[in-house]
Parts: structure tokens; C-alpha cells; sequence
């Protein structure tokens, strides 16, 4: 009884400190983060008092009757509810912001509706709302399952999921009141940083606690992956976002950095969070998901160990390509450029040992779409990081850069590696957690991944061509020794390739509506009624070789 009070007598001060911060508030979206706060404090303190979940998630959350307790999986079941939740937020954010660049009047002459505000906001969305709740989520069930040891800290976890989602909305309201300290894949400001920390270290400790309490000797190599992934963001996150506030009542605050100190510390940043979040921890999903659905051991385990220390080696080097041509120093451009190159080796032995994992169940990819949608992600995985390293070569990049055509590398890896891999992990997870026999309907899972094949293809290709078209433009001049193309020209030139980026981006919320369906009636225990995705069932009197027939 004295810890529940003191549970709630806590959380009640933190809603009164709010409050206290709200009224002193020097700018109104401090104040506005403010009161979000104190209303959850106060949500908090009221459902620890009840002891009870929140109830408006009913079966969502709540502990199946038919699942054993074996694990402790109901935060996992929360984060897989979020991760498709934030997916559909992060895809109709993209489809909007891609249709106000074909038709600018979109942008409705609001400042919380102009594309410099939802831009951010589709960014951090897609990366952190939906990526991060699918590593959290993914982590937590692959770190008791491989270690056979029930999750530590419950409670601690039960923090790290809901301190995880306020941070999403504190982030996501700062960036539509333009409360943001401009450097990208970080633009939250003081506040939502330090918080995000607090929220990270007790992550840490959720998933360390775990590994030391585990009844398995051996420490899987997917929990390397994770691993690597918590301890370099933090790092991450904390020294990109050192900055002094200007009061601590107010939002504003400057980086403690400056100059070409601060671009590199940026890109240090910024090419490491695409490594370290994107790449990395999808990488043990990877390692976990693909040879369960496949029943099939890893191709090669010392090649996967291999991969793990050369990309963690090779990758914190590399940010330094994405400042070719600038103030930097010419050796630093050039040690980027080269640790880029080199990011070849170990990514693409990881491509080939996932690929390998499915000897003897290539059959599988007609008849399996959770199969077909690994694969898929897992070329997508070789292409992009063959394309990266391709794009940090100086003579490439001096084309490429600021172009669409990062553009369309980026969203080919985002969509293709991180959504299909994330797809695939929370369609074998859901009925797993559920309790239920399968998914709702295999062929929806057939539908979702081919519209999000069709999807990715035509907003790729649209922004290849579109880059390509936009840097050679740019450098074209005359006899005269002029720009050809002014600049309004090459934004003219770009429309058709927009409109087809956004029907491309169209068709991927629809496979992502797809999902929500399929995810919510395998949630309510319905089973569709449907023919098995396999070969036609052999008619003998229609199957025969063609009888030949003489020419007239």
C-alpha cells in the first residue's frame, strides 16, 4: 500500500510540476508540451491507483486467455498495436507532403499544415514511431525467446513503452508549432531530448537485465545486433544533442557546437542513426525472423558474427560522405568516402547469408508471403547499401547530392528493407501473441506485399530518374559560360515525376491499410475463408504435352 502511494503521490508531483512550468512558460509550445505532460502524470497516477489498464485499448492489450505466461509479452503486444498505428500516421503524413510538392496549394497557407512542418514530422513518424516502436517491440520478444528467461523489470518495461510513445507526441506537436532545433533525424528540443534519455538508459537496463538473467549460456547474435543499436544511439543522441537552453522555462536552445564542428557532429549523427537505428537493429530481426519462418538454421553463424563487428567497426566512420564539398577538411571527406566503400563487404555477406538461410525452402516464397515480403526486404537491404557507398564516391556524389535521387535511395531502403522486414516480423508475431492459429487471411498478406512492391517501384524509379535529371540540369551550361536552366525551370521539369512519387507513396498506405485490417481481425480471433496460396491442384486431363502439328 505505502509503494502505491508513494507510485502516485510521485506521478502527482510531476503533473504539479508541470502545471508550475505551464504557467511560467516563456513561449506557448513549451507551455503546450507542458500540459501534455501533466495530463500524463495524471493519466499515469490514475491508472496505477485503479491498478488497472487503460481501458479504451480493451482486447488490444489486455493477456489472452489460450497464451502462456511463460514470457512476458504484453508490452510486446502494445508495441505491435503502436508500431502499426505510427505506420499508417508515418505513410499518410509522406502521401500528404508528396502531393504538396506536386500541388503547392495543399500547403493550405497554415503554418501547421506547410510542408516545412509535416516534413519533419513524416521523418520522424516513419523512423522513430514506427521503426523505433517495431525494434522495441521486436527486441523484447526476441531477447526472451533466445535467452528462454522471462523479461526483467516489468515494470520498467511497462515505462519504456508508454515514456517511448509520449515522446513521439511531444515530438510530433513541437514540430507542427515549430518548436524544433533544425538539425535532421533530431530535431526535438531540449526537453524531449532529455527525456528520450531517461526513457533510453531504462530500455538498456530492461534488455541488459535480461541477457544477465538468462538460462541460455550462449548470447544469440541477434541480441548483439540490438545491443550494439541501444548503446550507439545513446551516444549518439546525447552528443549530437548537447545544447544549452536559453531558459528552462522556455523551448529555445543552442547547440553546443558550431561551424563545420557542428555540420560534422551533425552527419557523425545523422549517417550513424540510418546505421545504427535502420540498419543494425533490422539486421536482428533479420536474423531472428527469417530462419523461424523459414525453419531454417542460419546460413553461416561465424559469418553473421563477421558481419556484426565490420559493420560496427566500418559504419561510425562514414558520415563524413554526406559533407563532400564543403567546409570539412579534404581528408575527412575522403576518409568517409573510403570507410563507405569499404561498408560494401560486410553488408552485402549479410544480404548473402540471409538469402542463403532459405537453401532448401526456396519453395516457400510461392506459398509463403511473409517469406516472400523477407526476401524482398532483404534485396532491398543489398541494394541500398550498394547504392550508399555508390553515392559517397566524390565524383558521384558531386551529381547526386542535394538532388532527388537521395531521396529515392533513401525511401528505397526505408520502404523496402526497413517496412518489408518490419511487415514480415509483426505478421509472424501477431498471431504468435494472440494466440491465434494464423493470420487472419494469407492473401491479404499476398495483396499488402504487392502493393507495396508496386508502391516502392514507382516512387524509386520516379526519384532515380528525377535526381539524375535535377543534378544534370543544375550543371548544364552554355557557350556563354551561363546556366542553361534556371531554377524554376528544373522544379517545373520535376511535377510529372512527383505525381508519380505520390501515387507510388498512395499505394503504399493502401498495403498498409491492408495491414491494419488483417492485424485487427486476427486481434478479434477471425479466421477468413480462403484458397491455400499454392500451386493448382494437377488435372490430368488438361495437364499433357502439346501435340505437335504439321506446318500447312
Amino acid at each position: 500500500m505505502e509503494s502505491l502511494v508513494f507510485k502516485v503521490g510521485a506521478w502527482l508531483a510531476v503533473a504539479i510540476a508541470a502545471i508550475a512550468a505551464a504557467a511560467l512558460a516563456q513561449d506557448a509550445g513549451y507551455a503546450l508540451h507542458m500540459l501534455i505532460i501533466c495530463g500524463a502524470a495524471l493519466i499515469t497516477a490514475g491508472v496505477i491507483a485503479s491498478r488497472s489498464e487503460i481501458p479504451v485499448l480493451g482486447r488490444l492489450i489486455s493477456h489472452p486467455a489460450n497464451v502462456s505466461d511463460r514470457y512476458y509479452d504484453d508490452v510486446i503486444r502494445w508495441g505491435v498495436v503502436a508500431t502499426v498505428f505510427w505506420s499508417v500516421v508515418a505513410f499518410l503524413a509522406g502521401v500528404f507532403i508528396a502531393a504538396q510538392l506536386t500541388f503547392p496549394l495543399l500547403n493550405l497557407d497554415y503554418s501547421f499544415t506547410t510542408f516545412g512542418r509535416l516534413r519533419p514530422l513524416h521523418t520522424s513518424a516513419a523512423i522513430f514511431a514506427f521503426g523505433g516502436n517495431a525494434l522495441i517491440a521486436s527486441s523484447f520478444y526476441v531477447v526472451q525467446r533466445t535467452c528462454r528467461v522471462r523479461l526483467a523489470f516489468p515494470a520498467l518495461a511497462r515505462f519504456v513503452f508508454w515514456g517511448y510513445q509520449l515522446f513521439i507526441v511531444l515530438a510530433a506537436t513541437g514540430y507542427l508549432m515549430g518548436v524544433t532545433n533544425s538539425r535532421e533525424y533530431a530535431e526535438p528540443e531540449w526537453y524531449v531530448d532529455i527525456w528520450l534519455t531517461i526513457v533510453w538508459v531504462a530500455y538498456f537496463i530492461v534488455f541488459v537485465g535480461t541477457i544477465v538473467r538468462r538460462h541460455e549460456p550462449h548470447i544469440y547474435v541477434a541480441n548483439w545486433f540490438y545491443l550494439a543499436f541501444i548503446i550507439a544511439i545513446a551516444m549518439l543522441h546525447i552528443v549530437n544533442n548537447l545544447a544549452i537552453p536559453v531558459s528552462i522555462f522556455g523551448s529555445k536552445s543552442y547547440s553546443a557546437f558550431a561551424g563545420v564542428q557542428d555540420a560534422l557532429t551533425q552527419w557523425w549523427y545523422g549517417h550513424n542513426a540510418v546505421a545504427f537505428f535502420l540498419t543494425v537493429p533490422f539486421l536482428a530481426m533479420m536474423y531472428y525472423f527469417v530462419p523461424k519462418q523459414a525453419e531454417r538454421p542460419i546460413y553461416s553463424y561465424r559469418l553473421s558474427i563477421l558481419h556484426f563487428w565490420s559493420l560496427i567497426f566500418l559504419y561510425i566512420w562514414a558520415g563524413p560522405h554526406h559533407l563532400h564539398y564543403t567546409a570539412l577538411p579534404d581528408w575527412a571527406q575522403t576518409l568517409g568516402m573510403v570507410f563507405s566503400i569499404m561498408l560494401w563487404m560486410p553488408s552485402w555477406g549479410g544480404m548473402i547469408n540471409g538469402l542463403m538461410t532459405l537453401q532448401g525452402a526456396w519453395d516457400k516464397i510461392r506459398t509463403d508471403p511473409i517469406i516472400r515480403m523477407m526476401v524482398f526486404a532483404i534485396a532491398f537491404y543489398g541494394m541500398a547499401t550498394f547504392e550508399g557507398p555508390l553515392m559517397s564516391i566524390k565524383t558521384v556524389n558531386s551529381l547526386s547530392h542535394y538532388t532527388d535521387w537521395t531521396i529515392g535511395h533513401v525511401h528505397s531502403g526505408v520502404l523496402g528493407w526497413n517496412g518489408m522486414i518490419t511487415f514480415a516480423a509483426v505478421y509472424y508475431m501477431t498471431p504468435r501473441l494472440w494466440g491465434r492459429e494464423r493470420m487472419y487471411s494469407l492473401r491479404m498478406i499476398n495483396w499488402h506485399f504487392w502493393l507495396a512492391t508496386l508502391g516502392i517501384v514507382l516512387y524509386a524509379s520516379s526519384m532515380w530518374v528525377a535526381g539524375i535529371m535535377q543534378g544534370l540540369m543544375w550543371r548544364e551550361y552554355g557557350e556563354d559560360g551561363y546556366l542553361v536552366y534556371a531554377f524554376a525551370e528544373v522544379v517545373a521539369a520535376m511535377k510529372p515525376y512527383y505525381t508519380i512519387r505520390m501515387l507510388g507513396g498512395m499505394l503504399y498506405l493502401a498495403g498498409g491499410a491492408v495491414m491494419v485490417y488483417n492485424i485487427w481481425m486476427t486481434i478479434a480471433g477471425r479466421l477468413r475463408e480462403e484458397a491455400p496460396l499454392s500451386d493448382a491442384a494437377y488435372d490430368p486431363a488438361s495437364d499433357r504435352p502439346v501435340q505437335p502439328v504439321a506446318a500447312e
